[in-house]
This record gives C-alpha cells, structure tokens and sequence, in this order.
C-alpha cells in the first residue's frame, strides 16, 4: 500500500501541474470560457485510464495460469521501462514543462475547441496510462484487492489537494527537491516490480532456477512485523529469493539510482556571461 500511494502521489501530482498550467494559463489570459474544452480532454483521459487500469485488472483473470504469469511480468517490465523514463524525462523538463505546455495551448486555441480538448487530453492520457500499468504491476505483490484500491486513491488524492494549494499560492514546495526524493523511491519500487516478473517469469517456466535461492531468513524473518510489510511493499524484499532475482533487483536498482542521483555538472560561463567556448586542441608538436 505504500509503494501504490507513493505512485498515486507522484503521477497525480504531475497530472494536477499539467492542468493548473493549463488552467492558470487561460485564467491569466482572460479566456475562461475556453476551460470547458480543457476540463473535457481531462475527464476524457481520466475515464480512458481507469477504463485501461479495470481492463488490466479482470481481463487477465480469465487466463490460464501460465498465461497469468507471463502477462504479469511483461506489465511489469513495462512499468519498470516507464518509471525510468518517467523520472529522468521530468528532471529533464521539469524547468520548460510550462513553457512547453503554454505554447502547445496557444496553438491549439488557433485552431479550435477540438485541438484545445486534444491538447488537455494528450497532455493527461500519458501519465494516467503509467498510474494504471504501474498500479497494476505493484498491485501483483498482495492478494488484497482492496489496499491497493485505497493506496492508489489517497495518493491521487493527497496530489489534488497539493495541486490545488499550489494553484492557489497557498503552499509552497520545492518541486526540484520532491521529484528527486519520490524519484529515488520510485527507482527502489521500480527494482522490486522487476524482481516480481522474474519471479512470474520463473514460476511460469521459462526462466530457471525456481528453487535455488540466494538466501533463505524465513526462520528469523516476522511476517507481521510493520518494517517486514513496509520493505515487502517498497522494494519487494522477499526472505527467501530465488538467485536471478537478487540479480536483476541490484543490477537495476543499483545503478539507475546511482545514475538518477549523480549531481549534474553546471555549464561553465565565460567572463562575459556565455558558456565558456571549448578550449583548443594542442598543437602537435
């Protein structure tokens, strides 16, 4: 349940930034009424997403086993892929996203109210089709199909509310430094989503060593214990892994939280102000 609030919190807080740009964009520019196009891509993105995430969720229970377990790790390489990419793709454009955004809108009110609706729609569909692979993915790691219902709603939840405080300039939060922490833990959640679809892809036969695990607590280990359920949620932490999954969990995690968090290096100004030119080659002697 942590792990699903924690991408309930980071997804819906993207989607609620994206639509207060929008919105505080038309608000500012006296265009009110164009909001009605804005509010109906995002209601359109909003019953697609759910639509996908409901579709995920019963229509794989009518496969087989085998079947089950091979569907079940693809989702979660896929998740993995998009959680990646997501946390890079917004340290890298976390600056310009409203840039980007306002342009993109006022191009679209040149060309009508559909290109507006298309605009709010594309701008939301992305990250509601994450929320719903991600959500289904973590969701594999318990059979209760109603913690992660709760995770996944108050972490929506907890973003509209922040969203909407942020909108109204009635809080303040860096967002450089809160995209950076939840990006850490989303890259240790990510890990144990594939650690989990090696383990489907062990238990449906086509990776081997099913039996031969790493090492094995289960003795010492508290099944009940909070920080058991906490680590299990967070990063999948098993007492008894199978080796290939111990494997993919530190060489994912490892290096993509090292490579996330490595300081990126300051352009280097001249004198006058520009980025210093590089310098000449040595001559040959």
């Amino acid at each position: 349940m942590t792990a699903i609030y924690l991408i309930g919190l980071r997804e819906g807080l993207e989607i609620t930034l994206v639509v207060s740009i929008l919105v505080a964009f038309l608000v500012k520019s006296d265009r009110r009424p164009l909001l009605k196009w804005v509010w109906a891509g995002v209601a359109v993105a909003a019953v697609l997403s759910i639509g996908f995430a409901a579709l995920l969720q019963f229509g794989v229970a009518r496969l087989s086993f085998t079947h089950q377990e091979l569907f079940e790790a693809i989702a979660s390489f896929v998740a993995v892929t998009f959680v990646t990419w997501m946390i890079f793709w917004m340290r890298r454009m976390a600056r310009h996203l409203g840039r980007e955004l306002r342009g993109r809108l006022e191009e679209a009110i040149g060309l009508g109210r559909w290109a507006i609706v298309g605009v709010a729609f594309l701008s939301v569909i992305r990250e509601g089709l994450e929320t719903s692979i991600l959500f289904y993915a973590a969701a594999q790691e318990t059979t209760d199909s109603v913690r992660p219902l709760v995770g996944v709603s108050l972490g929506l939840l907890t973003a509209v509310v922040l969203g909407w405080l942020l909108y109204l300039s009635a809080l303040r939060i860096n967002l450089t430094r809160f995209f950076t922490w939840t990006g850490a833990l989303l890259v240790l959640v990510a890990a144990g989503i594939l650690k989990y679809g090696v383990h489907d892809l062990q238990e449906a036969g086509i990776l081997p060593g099913l039996n031969n695990t790493a090492f094995d607590i289960s003795s010492s280990w508290p099944p009940g214990a909070w920080y058991a359920e906490l680590l299990r949620g967070m990063v999948n932490f098993t007492p008894a892994p199978t080796v290939l999954e111990t494997v993919a969990w530190l060489a994912y995690g490892i290096p993509v939280l090292v490579i996330f968090l490595w300081p990126s290096r300051p352009k280097q100004l001249a004198p006058s102000g520009r980025p210093a030119e590089p310098a000449p080659a040595p001559a040959a002697s």
